[in-house]
């Protein structure tokens, strides 16, 4: 009976969604073709091109170094892993694994596994896209300073510059023993590139200076290269700027939902990211050896941008959610107050959760629109060799 009922409810919201989407068509018709657009307050397409700081403007030597170096397993101690060793485009630079495995490990994404006898921890978090990561921290309006861009699940660092950095310091990312904890690790990593006689051509025919190769120009080039990754001519966009037929009834239905249901309270701007942290919750992984507690213990999360999700399964700060579906049930669930979290009471929930309402996880017009936020027209070049000599992307064949 209770499958009958969904499908009966299932069916009058679809023809429901159905009239709602022919009048919305019709007003613009009436209006012009940016009446919808311009309707949706909340929701706005990506602009073409992205911002950079003013004092790392894009410049093609950088991007091009950047671009070897996010490449190039030197920057690791064990000189076994890469950026993209975890940020392939295979996966739009992300991983189809819940969790990261780093260090001493071998091959890619869900076939990535511990070479025997490591006893380098897994990364506690999933590896987020770096498509259209050069847009971080865009309100609604689409305004964002790229020097203050908010990073990482936690948001423990600002701009893409600083953000190049971490991965270096942290052990079971691409430090392992190999280095000292901290800067230290950084200074042992720029040693190794100012040793590199290509390194150190390319570092002064990007920056210049009496000493070009140095920690702050590391951080500088790879945040220069990630600025390229784009995937900003979705269906969405393409419809949000006056393409009617970019989007399907469903995807335009499903848009229509995503307001209406209170998504937008959180996923809001061309990013689709209110850029804040909220107590969502979400179970821990149980391959973790103890409880992620997030942003200063609280449980909390940045809200994740909705955009290429096409290609980035699985979802979450732990990759806990296989498909999108998934993840709309898990909001069904949060918005009657439950939290799947045993470290988590009922009480500690962000508000925001309790004023989302007709959640279902079997709405197909919502997830429909989820996938009218994907591009698959992105850069998925590899160079075919680095300066170092080792293997392009780490240890992942």
């Amino acid at each position: 009976m209770k499958s009958k009922f969904r499908e009966f409810l299932f069916e009058a919201k679809h023809r429901t969604g159905l009239l709602v989407a022919a009048a919305t068509v019709a007003v613009s018709l009436y209006m012009g073709v940016g009446a919808v657009a311009q309707s949706k307050s909340t929701l706005s397409a990506l602009p073409p091109t992205p911002q950079a700081p003013k004092d790392n403007p894009t410049t093609p030597a950088k991007v091009a170094l950047g671009k070897l170096l996010f490449w190039d397993p030197l920057l690791s101690g064990p000189q076994d892993v890469a950026c993209a060793s975890c940020h392939h485009p295979q996966n739009g630079y992300a991983e189809d694994r819940d969790l990261s495995l780093g260090v001493t490990s071998i091959g890619l994404g869900k076939s990535r596994h511990q070479s025997p006898g490591s006893t380098i921890p897994i990364v506690k978090r999933n590896s987020p896209t770096l498509l259209n990561i050069a847009f971080s921290g865009s309100d609604q309006s689409g305004s964002y300073d790229p020097a203050t861009a908010p990073m990482f699940w936690d948001m423990r660092v600002k701009s893409l510059e600083k953000q190049a950095l971490e991965p270096l310091k942290a052990l079971e990312e691409m430090r392992e023993n190999t280095y000292p904890e901290g800067d230290e690790a950084v200074a042992k990593v720029v040693a190794k590139l100012q040793a590199n006689a290509e390194y150190r051509r390319l570092f002064a025919g990007a920056f210049g200076g009496k000493q070009p190769v140095s920690a702050e120009n590391l951080g500088r080039a790879i945040a220069a290269f990630e600025r390229t990754l784009l995937a900003n001519n979705s269906p969405f966009d393409r419809y949000m700027r006056g393409d009617r037929s970019a989007m399907t009834e469903e995807q335009v239905r499903g848009m229509q939902r995503f307001e209406s249901v209170g998504c937008v309270k959180c996923h809001s701007g061309p990013m689709f990211s209110d850029y804040k942290l909220h107590v969502m919750g979400i179970p821990d992984n149980p391959a973790l050896p103890a409880s992620d507690d997030g942003a200063e213990k609280t449980y909390a999360f940045r809200t994740p941008t909705l955009r290429n999700l096409n290609f980035t399964a699985p979802y979450e700060h732990n990759g806990m959610f296989p498909t999108l579906s998934a993840v709309v049930g898990f909001y069904e669930d949060a918005s009657g107050g439950r939290s799947r979290n045993p470290n988590v009471s009922p009480e500690k929930l962000d508000p925001l959760l309790r004023e989302l309402k007709d959640f279902d996880e079997e709405d197909v017009d919502l997830v429909e629109f989820l996938r009218a936020l994907s591009d698959d027209k992105f850069d998925r070049t590899i160079p075919e060799r680095v300066p170092s000599g080792l293997p392009v992307g780490g240890k992942i064949q």
